[in-house]
């Protein structure tokens, strides 16, 4: 049966990076992409954002190496370049060349943390520091207390991989149209800058025009928030935003209507905030779960990933299209894990597929694992 995954004959080379680069290549994995990693020689990978991947390992400061990776980008779609700005000129392979005289349907999809043109452009930097310039990390963190940021997840995932990702597809589609390829460049500033648009859009208005940790939605509002149950460490979250969910939050926690003073008048809700989290850590997380399930409270279990693991929860693909289904997200675990791919598995037999190439008649392989291309007429008989 012909594979029906939405991008099934993609071809994929993924510099070897950090984060934001393999996780922008697990999404074009998962959804059917054929995905080749590069490692350095004598690389120790501890990635886990493997899946469906295969790997190779070249030098790239090796020019018979270095033409391998030329002759797999010559049948390839995508590259991602995972390297600060410079770095992949340096290593001979400027877009600018590659699109000219070696493919000019390659998408050349370029992830950097700060701005190209920014006065950060030539800093080292990770996810905390390009949430930091973008203005996000401000609003993240509780009243009166330093900004907190929230793991890896805004700026390496959400504002770099998902971004390059989504614009990766946008330059398939545009090929579709005008036949080339082109130069995809993103960044975790801007990337995580546009994840906050709603807050950013909404400061002069009540919704979020205060100081951090003082607004509707960001831990301020006492119905908009995690209370302790009676279990130590086990959470409760609370959004009761409309009055009808409210209505609903404060009778499954058996409040009277008349019982607690108006949510309306911001004053009252530090005595509201007691009261819920003196009423939250009077029953276990199960029990709150019993009265609130099935319910519109907009209240439920904060869920940790080794009880949702050992639950049997399914990880699903980020979107499921109907008729076009995507691929599947792991083959055994659910998605528990993300592959570990070993540096230079799989990879030979993906250039049997892409290229036809044999070792020995094409390429030889260095006692350090690293791929060389045979010259012309030198191939072994």
């Amino acid at each position: 049966m012909p594979d029906t995954r939405p991008l099934a004959g993609i071809r994929v080379v993924e510099l070897a990076g950090l984060a934001p680069g393999p996780f922008a290549g697990l999404l074009l994995s998962d959804y059917g992409a054929s995905v080749l990693r590069i490692d350095r020689p004598n690389a120790v990978s501890s990635d886990q954002l493997t899946r469906h991947k295969t790997s190779i390992t070249l030098d790239l400061r090796n020019k018979a190496s270095h033409n391998i990776l030329l002759s797999v980008l010559a049948k390839a779609d995508v590259l991602i370049d995972p390297y600060r700005p410079g770095v992949l000129e340096r290593l001979g392979l400027s877009p600018s060349d590659i699109l000219s005289n070696h493919n000019p349907r390659l998408i050349v999809a370029r992830m950097t943390g700060f701005r190209r043109d920014g006065k950060y452009k030539d800093m080292a930097g990770h996810d905390i520091n390009y949430i930091a310039v973008s203005g996000v990390l401000s609003l993240l963190g509780r009243a009166g207390e330093r900004p907190y940021a929230p793991g890896n997840i805004l700026g390496d995932f959400a504002g770099g991989g998902a971004m390059c990702f989504m614009g990766i597809l946008l330059a398939l589609m545009s090929r579709t149209r005008t036949g080339r390829g082109q130069v995809v460049e993103a960044n975790m500033v801007d990337g995580s800058a546009y994840l906050a648009a709603f807050p950013r859009l909404n400061r002069q208005t009540p919704l979020w025009s205060g100081p951090r940790g003082q607004n509707m939605l960001d831990g301020g509002s006492p119905f908009y928030d995690t209370y302790e149950t009676k279990d130590p460490g086990k959470y409760f979250a609370v959004g009761a935003l409309e009055p009808q969910f409210y209505a609903e939050l404060l009778k499954g926690l058996g409040f009277g209507s008349e019982e607690l003073p108006s949510r309306d008048d911001r004053k009252n809700w530090p005595a509201l905030r007691t009261a819920f989290a003196k009423r939250f850590k009077e029953k276990t997380r199960a029990e709150w779960e019993s009265i609130f399930d099935g319910t519109d409270a907009c209240a439920t279990p904060v869920l940790e990933q080794d009880e949702l693991e050992q639950g049997g929860y399914e990880q699903r693909p980020a979107v499921h299209l109907v008729d076009t289904p995507a691929a599947p997200i792991a083959a055994n675990d659910g998605g528990w894990t993300g592959g570990g791919l070993t540096p230079g598995v799989g990879g030979q037999e993906m250039l049997t597929a892409w290229l036809g190439w044999k070792e020995g008649r094409e390429y030889d392989v260095r006692p350090d694992g690293a791929l060389v291309k045979i010259a012309e007429g030198k191939a072994k008989l």
